[in-house]
């Protein structure tokens, strides 16, 4: 499974990172310095959801920020049984 939103498609990003040493000038030192500059990852932030996909139930990798979209994200029942908000609304529309 790759490190990918199943709905935004948001994925891993690389940058670097910078180190510095040195005192600052307004302290009384000669200026920060860059020491070391290496390559780094941005990761997204996801979390593997149960949600509808189709109208099936699937196992999926999904950013927060797709969460916290309204309606992006739809996840299944939790249990079969009982009337739920979810069969009312069914039973609404048909």
């Amino acid at each position: 499974m790759p490190a990918t939103c199943h709905f935004t498609g948001k994925k891993v990003s690389f940058g670097m990172k910078r180190a510095w040493r040195g005192q600052a000038v307004k302290k009384g030192g000669f200026g920060l310095k860059p020491t070391g500059i290496t390559r780094r990852k941005f990761r997204p932030n996801l979390q593997k959801l149960t949600v509808l996909v189709d109208g099936k139930a699937q196992t999926v990798r999904v950013s927060t920020r797709a969460l916290r979209q309204e309606g992006l994200v739809v996840k299944p029942l939790k249990r079969k049984y009982g009337y739920t908000r979810q069969q009312k609304l069914a039973a609404a529309h048909a």
